[in-house]
């Protein structure tokens, strides 16, 4: 072998070992860091504002993106108090899990309000904020993070939901 190549190749195993040793080396990532946010709608009453930390960019897992809160999830999984009208069935996906609260974007509304969604495999329910999104009815529908967990769905699953408003 000649020179160059020879000392090139006793310099490999060397840098090698120092970016290995490099990875190591690196302090544990600190716990999630969170921020309040407060996320109404106009017109909202205080019963509709839902207040829910805002997942740090760097979130990566289900747990660190569900900032909700026990007693959040407890009363988005209460009963309702009032008759409720079924706007239809859709077709539920995960929406964009960075966004806090309980809500489910779908072309079933024309306007943002209060409403449930139910599974029907299990017949497990949620308090969401209905949002409009824009086509066809028969289009499906963004569901947060946390809602889709309340109603014990896979966040890779694409089940057939029912939509309530009031």
């Amino acid at each position: 072998m000649s020179a160059p190549l020879t000392r090139i190749a006793l310099c490999l195993p060397v840098l090698a070992i120092a970016a290995c040793s490099n990875l190591t080396s690196k302090t544990p990532e600190s716990p999630p860091r969170t921020e309040a946010a407060t996320v109404t709608t106009e017109g909202a009453t205080a019963s509709t504002a839902t207040t829910a930390a805002v997942p740090r960019p760097t979130a990566r897992t289900a747990a660190e993106l569900n900032t909700t809160t026990q007693q959040q999830r407890t009363a988005a999984a209460s009963a309702p108090a009032t008759q409720q009208q079924k706007l239809g069935n859709t077709v539920a996906s995960l929406g964009d899990p960075t966004q806090p609260g309980f809500w489910v974007k779908t072309p079933l509304v024309s306007a943002e309000a209060d409403g449930r969604i139910v599974n029907p495999a299990n017949g497990k329910s949620a308090k969401v904020r209905l949002i409009p999104l824009a086509g066809p009815a028969s289009g499906g529908s963004q569901v947060s993070l946390p809602a889709l967990q309340l109603i014990g769905v896979s966040l890779t699953d694409l089940p057939t939901i029912e939509v309530y408003r009031g």
